[in-house]
């Protein structure tokens, strides 16, 4: 059934799929990134002294750490793109290979021996080389202001991103060659490199967002009510044991 205007509230949120939206109240230009290529390049690092490759890295080890006990995991990755070389292929127009350096942050939390949670800072530097990605140039040249004093700021339409998900797949306690012991980390990444181009696109739309609903504020409760109407907990664990006779056991007269 189609959905009239009136019934219509344009929203960010779910398109029912059943129904379907009114007609677009006008089509408008917005400038955006565009995507013209991507791909996934997925590393599992571990720490290996001397020049990084695609398995090791010489940075996943930490410095000496005083009576580490256990490693609990690791946070707050941040990723920070360095430098970018985007480099012409002979043959192949607007394919570039792209040269990306970046730097990936993170904490490695353990325990020690006498029960406190410690933290050591990683810093690790990598290089990754595509061999061909779609980047074309922009054909225009982009120039903006952005004050009072006109001021002309020249921009570039291209743009490398970087966008990565990574984990500590593994934290080991091991023993320099000075007899220090270091933490030694196996790091899973999960990286996306994207060329994109700043282009302008016509779509439809409903106009500009309304203004969103007033932040809920959470009301004081007293938890002594909250006890009170909290079902009565199970005391005991559920029992997991195999069944004592298989569904398709036959009875001494052959019927199961």
């Amino acid at each position: 059934m189609a959905i009239t205007r009136d019934e219509f509230i344009p929203r960010p949120g779910i398109v029912n799929k059943q129904g379907r939206l009114s007609d677009p109240k006008e089509l408008v230009c917005i400038e955006v990134p565009k995507v013209f290529d991507q791909c996934l390049i997925k590393r599992c690092l571990s720490y290996m002294d001397g020049v990084d490759t695609p398995t090791t890295d010489e940075e996943l080890r930490s410095n000496p750490l005083n009576n580490p006990r256990i490693f609990v995991g690791c946070r707050n990755f941040d990723l920070k793109l360095t430098s970018v070389e985007k480099i012409p292929i002979l043959g192949k127009p607007d394919y570039k290979k792209v040269v990306v350096s970046f730097v990936i942050s993170f904490f490695a939390d353990y325990i020690d021996d006498c029960g406190r949670t410690q933290n050591e800072f990683f810093q690790v530097q990598r290089t990754e080389e595509i061999c061909k990605l779609y980047c074309p140039d922009s054909i225009a040249q982009i120039s903006a202001s952005f004050d009072s004093t006109y001021d002309s700021t020249n921009l570039d339409a291209g743009i490398i991103k970087l966008e990565m998900v990574a984990d500590c797949l593994k934290g080991e306690f091991n023993t320099d060659e000075h007899c220090n012991t270091v933490l030694d980390i196996v790091l899973g990444v999960f990286l996306i490199v994207k060329c994109e181009l700043i282009v302008q696109l016509l779509v439809p739309t409903y106009g500009y967002c309304p203004a969103p609903e007033e932040c809920e504020v959470e009301p004081e409760v007293d938890p002594c009510e909250l006890f009170e109407q909290a079902p009565v907990p199970q005391f005991f664990p559920d029992q997991i044991l195999d069944n004592l006779f298989n569904d398709d056991t036959q009875t001494e007269d052959g019927n199961k």
